[in-house]
């Protein structure tokens, strides 16, 4: 079996979610906006996953849409949000290290004459709320950051940066996709407007996301059709897939057993990140302390870090790296660089996101493994001719 550090991609289905799931894929199949005994049936699994949903998050049921995914959850929410309050103004802000759903829907939008502020962040990757504030003008509709970031683990103080917004009155988009597992999330305590989850990160189904949005909040339907979801996103509702959302929200956000979990993963990322720091050119990147319990993020010098994923592969440990290849060039990751390090130094990116099936003996393995295959890849590139010395920064950790 593999060892699997990749949870930040995508997590297993528990078991538990299936069965939940399973009435919906077989006898309950029916359209839940029907009006006959099929439809009813197939709404009311809908409608009780919409409440377990909101009471996780503080919010009431008609606050939820389900989407298809995350990034439409965060699409709908800047894109929506954008143009129902766009007769007040055109300026979004946001952080310099939003996952590319949020980056490039506010892309979109600036080539429809809105203008977009992007805040930094410090080399942990944290960004100040009170950058936050100074960057809101009079014409701000929107402010967006995530609550965890994706790659690194860095949390970021969102329910300071709420209370910011809710002071100036300007919405407040939050993706929480990275943070749900771990974070109990109050979305009256963070301040937020809308706020974004995805089920496949907390071992549940793929394809079905959802967005918190709040009573009174503008929002445009991005996909038009039908009046499904309160008329907020058109097309007949996922209803296996929303119940499996539900469950395994619930089963993640479960006290104490959430709280023992997370301090689980925090004690074996320390471990995995003090034998990975102990290796020649090795950096830890992400916040210290203010960072997921789950993440462990390296820099690793003279090594490219698709390589390094591919030669983990072959030791049987899957994990990721930063860098987004795309055909025929491979590109650094824009949160490394918004950072402050150098784009040579992102390229030895890599990240291990630690899960439930995570086990002592799996750190131990790795370890040994990452040190393996960096010896063997850095003595390839001395023999090719093509080593470089790489100056990596520190990033606070």
């Amino acid at each position: 079996m593999a060892i699997y550090l990749d949870h930040a991609a995508t997590t297993p289905v528990r078991p538990e979610v299936i069965e939940a799931m399973l009435p919906y894929l077989t006898e309950h199949w029916g359209n839940p906006s029907s009006i006959h005994a099929s439809g009813r049936r197939a709404r009311e699994g809908l409608d009780e996953a919409r409440e377990r949903i909101a009471r996780l998050i503080g919010a009431k049921p008609r606050e939820i849409v389900f989407t298809a995914s995350g990034s439409e959850a965060d699409n709908l929410a800047i894109k929506g949000a954008a143009w129902g309050a766009s007769s007040q103004g055109r300026h979004i802000v946001t952080t310099a290290v939003e996952h590319k759903a949020v980056l490039q829907t506010c892309a979109m939008l600036e080539r429809h004459g809105f203008e977009t502020t992007i805040v930094p962040v410090d080399a942990t990757g944290r960004v100040d709320p009170d950058e936050v504030a100074a960057a809101i003008t009079e014409h701000t509709v929107l402010v967006s950051v995530m609550a965890a970031n994706n790659e690194v683990g860095t949390l970021q103080p969102v329910e300071r940066i709420g209370n910011v917004c809710r002071l100036r009155r300007v919405l407040f988009h939050v993706d929480a996709i990275q943070a749900a597992p771990f974070l109990p999330i109050d979305v009256n305590e963070w301040h937020v407007d809308l706020l974004s989850l995805s089920a496949h990160k907390l071992y549940g189904p793929k394809g079905v996301g959802a967005l918190f949005v709040r009573k009174g909040t503008p929002l445009v339907p991005q996909v038009q059709g039908g009046s499904q979801e309160r008329q907020r996103r058109a097309g007949t509702e996922n209803v296996a897939a929303a119940v499996g959302f539900a469950e395994a929200y619930a089963l993640a956000a479960r006290e104490p057993a959430r709280s023992a979990e997370s301090a689980r993963l925090a004690e074996l990322r320390d471990a995995l990140l003090a034998g990975l720091s102990a290796i020649d050119g090795v950096t830890v990147t992400g916040h210290p302390g203010e960072r997921l319990p789950n993440s462990a993020s390296i820099l690793v010098a003279d090594v490219e870090g698709g390589d390094l994923v591919a030669a983990l592969d072959l030791e049987g440990i899957e994990a990721s790296t930063g860098s987004a290849c795309t055909t025929g060039s491979v590109d650094p990751s824009h949160v490394l660089r918004a950072m402050g390090i150098g784009e040579a130094a992102a390229h030895g990116s890599l990240r291990l996101t630690l899960g439930r099936s995570t086990r002592r003996a799996d750190v131990t393995t790795t370890i040994t493994a990452v040190e393996r295959c960096v010896a063997r890849l850095r003595n390839d590139a001395v023999a090719s001719g093509v080593v470089g010395d790489v100056a990596v920064p520190p990033s606070g950790a």
